[in-house]
């Protein structure tokens, strides 16, 4: 089992990208990612709107999560979200192991 967490971030101006330069270039995005129980944590840009950045977190469990959210990791995200004035919509999901019949529609 796995928790993934798209979180939609959107700016005005470029800003949510701006954002995402800050976190990769500012060394906050791998910080994150070499955190225990971090097992996916990628920005992705929807084509049909340039103000949009989706975030995909996939954590280990719960836990790991929770260890997550209570980290001085979360002031430095946070102190960014202001600083570009984005707003955020989330939606989570539980993974389970896609061992039964809905794996044979992935092409591998």
């Amino acid at each position: 089992m796995s928790i993934s967490i798209n979180l939609y971030y959107r700016g005005e101006n470029g800003a949510a990208r701006k954002f995402v330069r800050e976190m990769e270039n500012g060394g906050i995005a791998d910080e994150i990612r070499a955190e225990e129980g971090n097992l996916m944590y990628r920005y992705f840009f929807p084509a049909d709107d340039e103000e949009c950045v989706l975030l995909i977190d996939v954590w280990r469990d719960q836990e790991s999560l929770d260890a997550h959210h209570a980290s001085p990791m979360m002031e430095k995200i946070s102190a960014l979200r202001e600083k570009y004035d984005l707003h955020m919509t989330a939606e989570r999901y539980i993974s389970e192991n896609m061992s039964g019949g809905d794996s044979r529609f992935l092409r591998k």
